[in-house]
């Protein structure tokens, strides 16, 4: 954890992507250090940190944020490309696609038997 005296870093954080969020938190103690909502898109969010940038991808618009404070670097919202599961790779890394589709489709059951059960009643 990062002290009064002592900058925080990359190191100091690790980093949440859920419906539409990205949170930062302090990987020492969890408390949340900064939160980030995209204005658009919906459902999973992919994330890679790429070297000094955190990439995040919701549902066909990216975005850029300084890892540290949160603060958006710039964004696109992908125009013409659709909208969908996003899979981000650099020479730095690459996010999961086997931890993207397995969530998808859990998310694709729950509601399918929320609706269903709803439907029984």
């Amino acid at each position: 954890m990062a002290g009064p005296a002592q900058e925080r870093t990359i190191r100091d954080l690790v980093f949440v992507g859920l419906n539409r969020r990205v949170i930062a938190l302090d990987r020492a103690d969890g408390h949340v250090v900064w939160e980030w909502k995209a204005s658009k898109g919906s459902g999973f969010v992919s994330l890679l940190l790429d070297g000094d940038r955190l990439m995040v991808g919701v549902t066909g618009y990216m975005t850029c944020l300084d890892p540290v404070y949160g603060q958006v670097v710039w964004e696109n919202p992908l125009k013409g490309y659709g909208a969908g599961l996003t899979t981000i790779v650099s020479v730095n890394g690459s996010s999961n696609q086997g931890t993207t589709a397995a969530a998808v489709a859990q998310q694709q059951a729950a509601a399918a038997s929320t609706s269903g059960a709803a439907a029984a009643s």
